[in-house]
């Protein structure tokens, strides 16, 4: 992909793209700016931090990779600052991006792709006799998200720095990442993911910028001389939010922006006297308690103490945030905060972050004296939600009573604002008791709680869904009545992926052969992808598509071998579903399908069949009962499959252990047919489907999230379309019948008479019995039952289709030039022009 120019990566970091037309995802340059010193080449740079920063005895591979990954950012460095220092003297519009995820992957590959260094790095390693694969490798897999909420947030840094905003991301640093994921016996066995046991060679700790976060403690009011009250905010337990900054390149523009994450830490680490009197538990208690905010990414919240943990990391990351925000403001502007929302947007990446908009009131009226109005008005021009789920019961809502213990002063600032608003909304429908209780931010009940989503709809200027059925369904259901109140709050902005790790960087072979016959502006510019419909006929290129193809199969066979001890036959169709286990994302509706496939193969009824190996992949959230007994029977159906010689020609089946960003980039290239087979109705979005879209997998698929915008813009022809469509989803509820359909299904009759029978689970007897009355209940929410025979039907035509390997190949490389549309520079540029104002 990239040139073979050996300049010192500083300069070429700066200005180097070359012919970009595009005005929604061309990637902005950077001004002239007074020269600084060259930093040491990247040649120069890695000698260095192996000989002298390092100091190893020895230069293994684990040396090599911190060696190489320090001497990377040191090329970053010099922009970084630059970056910060044109964005102040530009008056550029700052955007804060809340997020409790950023799942960032592995950073060295993508740093030397955008920075323009690849060739340049294999050629430094050269000399000592190593391969850059082999020191990727040691790279950990940043633990700060789990799945596609952290991935997009990780793909938007990308397309903000390759766009040129300015944007700041803030998370939390964890110190463990959500857990790795074993498999012990079928089952899913967690283990702490300790992603920073050897560091994190990409972060700088900046304690400059550190803040003070509040916890407990009680509220006192006091009106001064001028008659004005205030409340203060007394005893509380002080956290210390410790910042830690990492860099995001743009894709060789020479532009570097910030992800903050923030660390909590003890403001008194150690009780001396405690410990001279001979409690050591004590003496560093304080320091203990404040290290579990940031400890662990999403910590079980089944129990009462998981709740609150949870709790306290929404708070802390909002808290510690804002602050910061609001003191580089005051910095540079003073007290005066009326142009702040010209200068400021604050954007929630969901619920989770949701806490901030009674924060913000907080700072504004408590700690800088503003009265409520203006800072109400403040509030509202500057936040921005994005809401990513239609399952109700994903709406976060915490109980008062935990607010009341844990943030009293946050508490009465919510009550305040719940007041405020239903004096609006008693005033729009005048003595509609019904119609205030239902839109309160606090849910009335033996438990009253509040409705975090609520929360942030009525303190933002706009509410965005992520797909256009996603936006179409929370306006008309879940939102409905905040849309009758403030219809112009609403807007859609469907998701996408950075093309420069999905595509670019994960598939070098794929994207070279596309670069032979477009160029390289697509890789900013994704709409250019559209031109490769001209070379369906063009068979040399077709052959070369496939080859390709087959090059990524062999390369996740290999993955799969290691992981999962079951040989793939490249030859066999690939079809693949991976993402968290959930019931409404319907992993089990493949495994039904998996059963009837394997009863074709026991019955000899193999006329027509495709050969096909079957790969599921994801984690089940450690209290999630039932995903975790789906992955149980996956494992135990897949042993029963592979151990079968019967079978064995026909079809494969594994479950792939600790699914992460960096098998994903290997699996997506190597994917013949990709699963998104969610209930519809109940996916916002999904951005695996559009992953695998860029890199030529046909999806199969129901009416659901981005899959409709994807069938729109790829065509029928080349997407296999099965299953309820959303208003029929919501017509069977209530008379939903599944035995019918299982009895009208004749291969559905013996997958359930097969599961049933115990062949699955012989030395665990009654082990999937909630599986199977699951799949028969009448209340079942995903109706499995109902879309089995069309997923079957739709299975075949797969089948038919990939047994012409011409047809096959043409129609995978219409999938990936049909992918423009979900790149997320252009959903960056959507949020740019029409949320966020910012250039």
């Amino acid at each position: 992909m990239s040139d073979t120019s050996k300049t010192p990566a500083r300069r070429t970091a700066k200005g180097r793209s070359q012919g970009q037309q595009s005005t929604v995802a061309s990637p902005a340059k950077m001004p002239a700016h007074e020269p600084c010193e060259p930093c040491d080449s990247l040649k120069a740079a890695f000698a260095r931090q192996l000989r002298y920063d390092l100091c190893w005895d020895e230069q293994n591979s684990e040396a090599m990779f911190h060696a190489l990954a320090l001497s990377v950012k040191e090329q970053l460095l010099d922009n970084w600052r630059d970056t910060r220092r044109q964005d102040l003297q530009q008056h550029k519009k700052h955007v804060a991006y809340l997020s409790l995820e950023f799942l960032m992957g592995r950073t060295l590959g993508n740093a030397l792709l955008n920075l323009e260094l690849t060739d340049e790095c294999r050629t430094v390693l050269q000399e000592y006799a190593v391969r850059l694969e082999t020191l990727e490798q040691q790279e950990h897999d940043a633990g700060l998200g789990n799945g596609g909420l952290g991935r997009l947030a990780a793909c938007f840094l990308d397309s903000c720095a390759t766009l040129g905003l300015a944007v700041t991301g803030y998370g939390i640093r964890y110190e463990y990442g959500m857990f790795l994921q074993k498999i012990v016996d079928g089952y899913q066995v967690e283990q702490p993911d300790r992603w920073l046991r050897d560091g994190n060679p990409w972060e700088v700790r900046v304690p400059q910028h550190n803040v003070t976060v509040h916890f407990g403690g009680r509220t006192q009011s006091y009106v001064d001389l001028r008659g004005r009250c205030h409340i203060l905010w007394l005893d509380t337990q002080d956290v210390l939010a410790v910042a830690y900054d990492v860099p995001v390149p743009g894709y060789r523009n020479g532009r570097v922006n910030t992800l903050r994450l923030w660390k909590a830490e003890a403001t008194n680490e150690f009780d001396l006297a405690e410990f001279n009197q001979g409690d050591y538990t004590e003496a560093v208690a304080a320091k203990n308690q404040a290290e579990q905010i940031t400890m662990v990414l999403y910590p079980n919240d089944s129990s009462e103490n998981g709740k609150e943990l949870r709790l306290r990391q929404q708070y802390f990351l909002s808290s510690a945030s804002l602050q910061d925000l609001l003191r580089n403001w005051v910095q540079l502007h003073g007290m005066d905060f009326t142009e702040f929302p010209k200068f400021n947007a604050i954007q929630l990446n969901d619920t989770h972050p949701a806490i901030a908009v009674p924060e913000l009131m907080r700072l504004l009226v408590d700690v800088y004296e503003l009265e409520w109005e203006p800072a109400w008005q403040i509030v509202s021009r500057c936040l921005a939600y994005t809401n990513h789920t239609l399952l109700p019961e994903a709406l976060e809502r915490w109980p008062v009573r935990m607010f009341a213990h844990m943030l009293p002063r946050i508490l009465e600032i919510v009550y305040e604002i719940n007041a405020r608003y239903l004096d609006e909304v008693a005033h729009r429908w005048p003595g509609n008791v019904s119609k205030l209780r239902d839109m309160s931010i606090i849910e009335e009940g033996p438990e009253p709680h509040i409705r975090m989503a609520y929360l942030a709809i009525v303190a933002s200027f706009s509410v965005n869904g992520v797909a256009a059925l996603h936006t179409q369904l929370l306006t008309s259901g879940l939102f409905h009545n905040f849309h009758e109140l403030w219809p112009h709050k609403f807007n859609n902005r469907t998701n996408g992926v950075t093309p420069r790790r999905w595509l670019a960087y994960c598939n070098p072979a794929l994207a070279q052969l596309i670069s032979s016959r477009l160029g390289h502006d697509w890789v900013t510019d994704l709409s250019k992808l559209s031109a490769l419909n001209a070379y369906t006929q063009d068979h040399a290129f077709v052959e070369e598509w496939r080859r390709v193809k087959q090059h990524n199969k062999q390369k996740l066979a290999t993955l799969v071998a290691e992981r999962c001890r079951v040989e793939f036959d490249t030859g066999m169709l690939f079809d693949v579903q991976v993402k968290r286990i959930h019931e409404y994302k319907r992993q089990l509706l493949n495994i039904l399908h998996v059963i009837h496939l394997y009863q074709r193969v026991l019955t000899g009824d193999t006329h027509g069949m495709q050969p096909r190996c079957v790969l599921i992949g994801g984690k089940a959230a450690p209290g999630y009962a039932m995903a975790k007994l789906i992955i149980k029977l996956a494992n135990n159906v897949a042993h029963m499959i592979n151990s079968d010689h019967r079978a064995k020609p026909w079809l494969r089946f594994a479950f792939l252990p600790d699914y992460n960003v960096s098998a994903m980039e290997t699996i997506c290239p190597g994917t013949d047919l990709s699963e998104q087979i969610s209930t519809a109705g109940k996916e916002a979005s999904g951005t695996g489907n559009m992953k695998f879209m860029m890199n030529g997998a046909l999806t199969l698929g129901t009416l659901d999230g981005a899959n409709i915008e994807m069938l729109e813009e790829v065509g029928e022809d080349n997407f296999f379309l099965f299953g309820l469509n959303a208003p029929s989803v919501e017509e069977l509820k209530g008379h939903y019948r599944p035995w019918e359909y299982i009895a009208a299904s004749e291969a559905l009759t013996g997958v359930m008479a097969l599961l049933k029978s115990g062949h699955f689970n012989l030395q665990e007897p009654e082990i999937f019995a909630p599986i199977v009355a699951a799949i028969e209940s009448p209340t079942d929410p995903w109706m499995l039952a109902a879309d089995f025979e069309s997923l079957r039907l739709a299975q075949l035509e797969v089948a038919k289709a990939y047994q012409d390997w011409q047809r096959w190949t043409a129609m995978s490389i219409r999938n990936t030039a049909a992918s423009g549309r979900f790149s997320s520079d252009v959903t960056i540029a959507g949020y740019r022009d029409h949320i966020w104002k910012a250039r």
